[in-house]
């Protein structure tokens, strides 16, 4: 490498510091809004069901919109695209504080708005993704996976006790008013940090589909581009399936402690667990991950499963504190490797397309995981572990018996579950040799 070169690759470096700084500080002030918004609308109506709707807005229409959203990225400039996106998102915000201030908040309201914030969310961080490889070589990647991580784990670190706190002493419209000084923050970063030039796809190359089709011409473009690689396919797969367990402990786990332990204990166990993922995110940052970015990924999922059957074991502080800790570990070095990974794989004129049917594909099992995890704990398997149950004279005598059991053995079985589909995945030929495959290109 040149002097000149280094010197351009270091400065580079330097911008994607800064943008993702700016990246970061928005990032605290969306997540106060977003935490200050759920509490209220669990202290106007008292509705664990309306709480929850909150989620699946949140969920549910970046699913639907990810494909379309990706076409547009690959055409559009990412810096743009993230001010745009920003922008509907600080728009949506405005809306709910009027509507706060004005006094006519109601729930329907928070879901539209919620479902718009989320949709600019795609596309901002379909951008912001693709983004990376314009400010950072190959050899970095894994580094800069970390480093976003890390941003990300900061915020689920402190956010929840930093928003109680402002929530208590400068109420909902003083954390609205930081929402939105964050954002021109955020916006007068990317105003000033000029990106490198993008090779964005200006034309459509799918033969059948013109004018109007490119459209859709992208949408299969991407499936195609996926289903022809069997190693990305079956990452992805695997993802879904993983987030489905994921998903469904992150609904469970706040219910199994509250059979045992306050509300304080159980938020100390989960801030101990933050600190996993900090944790997680700075070895990530340091790191940069295996080599074989996929052995990263299966391993930490084993480990994640480990966490997860442990913390099902025994109502035990100690023991789910540390499973929780080990399991959120485990989170940001799966994620940093797999981001490495598809950025390194994936050519980057239509990352956008292909991530965002990623994204697509490896969410899908989110809202079947909150609309069934809840019954079956309730109906299928408490019942199961009460006493006199079926299961607490057998089962029930090495985990234990009474509330909150039944979900402690679903934790078990989630634990095991997501060891075996690791087991598969590696035993997918093409998924556990996917680092020795050339980056396919369009």
């Amino acid at each position: 490498m040149t002097k000149y070169a280094a010197i351009l690759e270091l400065r580079r470096l330097q911008r994607f510091v800064i943008i993702w700084l700016g990246q970061f500080v928005s990032l605290v002030g969306s997540g106060l809004t977003s935490f200050a918004i759920d509490l209220w609308v669990y202290q106007q109506t008292g509705s664990v069901t309306q709480y929850a709707l909150i989620a699946l807005f949140n969920i549910v229409p970046p699913i639907l919109v990810s494909p379309v959203a990706g076409a547009f990225v690959d055409r559009w400039d990412q810096r743009r695209t993230m001010m745009l996106s920003d922008s509907g998102a600080a728009l949506a915000t405005l809306f709910i504080a009027l509507l706060f201030f004005s006094g006519h908040l109601q729930v329907w309201y928070i879901c539209a708005a919620i479902s718009v914030i989320s949709v600019c969310n795609v596309f901002h961080n379909l951008a912001s993704t693709t983004a990376i490889t314009l400010f950072v070589p190959k050899k970095h990647l894994g580094r800069a996976s970390g480093i976003v991580q890390i941003g990300e784990s900061l915020t689920e670190l402190f956010i929840p006790a930093l928003a109680g706190i402002l929530v208590l002493t400068i109420h909902m419209q003083g954390i609205l008013l930081i929402d939105f000084v964050t954002y021109f923050f955020s916006l007068g970063i990317l105003l000033i940090v000029k990106f490198p030039k993008s090779k964005t796809t200006t034309t459509n190359t799918i033969e059948g589909y013109q004018g109007i089709g490119w459209l859709k011409s992208d949408v299969i473009y991407s499936w195609n581009y996926i289903s022809a690689y069997p190693g990305l396919l079956g990452l992805l797969l695997y993802f879904a399936a993983s987030n489905f367990i994921i998903g469904s402990i992150s609904i469970l786990l706040i219910p199994m402690l509250l059979t045992f332990v306050s509300s304080a204990t159980a938020g100390s166990i989960l801030s101990i667990g933050g600190i996993g993922t900090l944790v997680g995110s700075l070895i990530m940052g340091v790191w940069g991950g295996p080599k074989r970015r996929v052995y990263g990924i299966l391993g930490f999922g084993i480990l994640l499963g480990v966490c997860i059957f442990l913390a099902g074991l025994r109502p035990s502080v100690t023991l789910i504190t540390i499973a929780t800790f080990g399991g959120l570990l485990c989170f940001p070095l799966i994620a940093g490797c797999s981001q490495a990974l598809l950025l390194s794989k994936v050519a980057p004129n239509v990352q956008g397309r292909v991530f965002a049917l990623q994204e697509m594909i490896s969410s899908s099992s989110l809202p079947f995981a909150y609309l069934f995890v809840g019954p079956l704990a309730d109906y299928v398997f408490e019942p199961l572990l009460v006493s006199g149950g079926s299961l607490a004279g057998s089962i029930g005598r090495i985990i234990g018996v009474g509330a909150g059991r039944g979900i402690g053995l679903l934790f078990i079985v989630l634990g095991i579950l997501q060891i075996i589909v690791t087991i598969y995945s590696y035993l997918y030929r093409p998924l556990r040799l996917i680092d020795k495959q050339t980056t396919v290109e369009p």
